[in-house]
């Protein structure tokens, strides 16, 4: 399965967010810098969040974005399904009913193995997702991170949150 590279964006993103204080904001513009990624590209992503409810997108001269709820009640899948969409990584077109070798369509009474066996692992794959909440990573990340990464996190942030008037 191929994730696109806007799922890591978000991910990151919700992560970095995670650490402002109550009310302030962070411009999708410091975001795209952290992460050294396109801003009209991340401003994408950003807008598929905010629409999935995961983030707050708030106008004005003290705007920015921030989440919409707590770090425990977001999970990845939230964040996959707002970057990718519902929709399976498989989709099975029915291809074994097609070409010159295809038989009347009363001949398919069973649904197709290929396509059961990849909607069972797409099911394994969610619910690994579903379960594994932004607070777990952010908590893995604070016990295993190189204090300059985390000191320059911290300053980034600093600067670059806006607060409310």
């Amino acid at each position: 399965m191929k994730l696109s590279e806007g799922v890591e964006a978000a991910i990151h993103s919700a992560i970095v967010l995670a650490d402002l204080p109550d009310g302030a904001t962070l411009p999708g513009s410091a975001l795209a810098e952290y992460h050294g990624v396109s801003g009209s590209y991340l401003l994408k992503h950003l807008k598929g969040l905010v629409a999935a409810k995961i983030l707050e997108s708030v106008p004005g001269p003290a705007g920015g974005y921030r989440l919409a709820r707590g770090v425990e009640k977001i999970s990845l899948l939230d964040v996959v399904l707002a970057i990718e969409g519902p929709q399976p990584a498989f989709r099975c077109l029915e291809i074994r009913q097609k070409g010159p070798g295809a038989l009347e369509p009363a001949a398919y009474n069973k649904p197709c193995g290929i396509n059961a066996a990849m909607l069972r692992a797409e099911r394994a794959y969610r619910a690994v997702l579903a379960e594994t909440k932004l607070s777990d990573l952010i908590e893995g990340y604070v016990a295993d991170a190189d204090p300059r990464a985390v000191a320059f996190s911290c300053a980034f942030l600093e600067r670059s949150q806006r607060m409310p008037r």
